[in-house]
């Protein structure tokens, strides 16, 4: 059976600058099937799924519906239920908990502080295991039921906070997953990679193998913080900061300058935007990384069912040192459009 999992797999489409954008999530638990879109179409009240939607927009916070790992019986009622809030910026991550009868407790968030990664004390700090997140949504893609299940699981039966979550994109990614409280997430996930990536967590490291890149940070800033913890060897998750990303202007093309299309160009030949993200380390150090968006691949589905199409990626164009001090100096720009 062909999925657009093996269809990415075959084409070798690179992971980095792929994860889901989110600067704060809310966890919810909730048990019972899920549709394809879960806050509207699942045993959660669609009105209060469709309010913490409407609550989160332009926030920074994504919301999303979680459950235990095996069988997952055709339940109502009010049984209590798990929620998290997690903020994953670097140096000021953190995950908050508590346990609820009624999800319309959520809507009391302070949803623009939050995002800002402030909890304001609400709830608890969570002191447990790194929180492990398996897409497993297969009404969103069959891949991640055919390939995250079986994943979330293997963790579960061998302990940890392994939970299935209902969508983080990528599902030609599958398994995928991310990682609280640093947000990293990862694709094509195996056992031993799952438990390598939350070895890493527990000593405040990221683990870089099939690293989609920190939900912190839209497409571009995602690539440009693993193309440098690869340059530098870097693991220390709150080392590196993205604190400004600018759009690259392209240079005019013209007669003989070398930047228009060249004869027998096809029309996605050209189809490159830019950024410069600059990154910064704690130690004082900067680097300036250029990247582009292509979409010059061999076309696959982004999804099973979905037409065929060139995927986009994150392609680093260069990484330039700056002088000490000069990436801390910078102040953070406004966020990128999502992906």
């Amino acid at each position: 059976m062909s999925t657009c999992a093996t269809a990415s797999l075959e084409a070798s489409e690179p992971l980095a600058g792929t994860a889901a954008t989110a600067q704060t999530w809310l966890l919810i638990e909730q048990t019972g099937p899920w549709g394809a879109k879960a806050l509207a179409d699942s045993h959660l009240d669609p009105h209060v799924g469709r309010a913490l939607e409407a609550a989160a927009e332009g926030t920074g916070v994504r919301v999303a519906l979680i459950r235990r790992p095996g069988r997952h019986a055709d339940l109502h009622g009010t049984p209590r239920r798990r929620l998290f809030l997690a903020h994953t910026a670097p140096g000021r991550s953190w995950i908050r908990t508590t346990t609820v009868t009624d999800p319309r407790a959520a809507l009391g968030l302070d949803f623009a502080a939050a995002g800002a990664g402030d909890h304001l004390g609400l709830w608890e700090p969570y002191t447990g295991e790194p929180v492990v997140l398996v897409c497993t949504n297969g009404k969103r893609d069959r891949c991640c039921a055919l390939l995250g299940r079986p994943l979330a699981a293997e963790l579960a039966a061998g302990g940890g906070a392994t939970w299935e979550v209902t969508h983080i994109g990528g599902h030609r990614f599958s398994p995928t997953l991310f990682v609280l409280p640093y947000g990293y997430a990862y694709g094509r996930a195996s056992t031993q990679l799952v438990e390598d990536v939350v070895e890493a967590v527990r000593g405040g490291l990221v683990a870089l193998d099939q690293c989609r890149g920190r939900s912190t940070w839209d497409r571009p800033a995602q690539a440009a913080d693993l193309a440098v913890r690869e340059l530098i060897r870097e693991r220390r998750a709150d080392a590196l900061d993205v604190v400004r990303t600018d759009p690259v202007r392209p240079e005019p093309a013209g007669p003989g300058s070398g930047h228009g299309p060249t004869p027998g160009d096809g029309p996605m030949a050209n189809s490159v935007d830019s950024w410069a993200v600059t990154v910064a380390h704690a130690d004082g150090r900067g680097w300036r990384v250029v990247v582009d968006q292509r979409a010059d691949g061999a076309p696959a589905p982004a999804s099973c069912g979905a037409p065929l199409g060139p995927p986009t990626r994150m392609a680093v164009a260069s990484i330039t040192a700056l002088a000490d001090g000069v990436a801390a100096g910078q102040s953070r720009s406004p966020a990128l459009p999502s992906f």
